[in-house]
């Protein structure tokens, strides 16, 4: 079974090809988790998923100073 969001037969088709090469591989336990991740990695990259509304945004607490650092003149 595709993950979940892949509505496209081309996705969903890439998720069966993905998992029937890892099967021939002899990694039949893992073959459907590692063809979801691509599939997904793909739609991911290729703009096709929805984009998470996350309350975790990445703090910009530790800026950038353009001016040079004061050396300390310690001997």
């Amino acid at each position: 079974m595709p993950p979940r969001g892949v509505k496209s037969a081309k996705r969903k088709r890439q998720y069966e090809h993905i998992k029937q090469s890892y099967k021939k591989r002899g990694q039949s336990g893992r073959a459907e988790e590692i063809a979801a991740r691509t599939v997904n990695k793909e739609r991911r990259e290729a703009g096709q998923t929805k984009k998470k509304s996350s309350s975790k945004k990445k703090s910009s607490s530790k800026k950038k100073s353009s001016s040079k650092r004061k050396r300390s003149s310690r001997s």
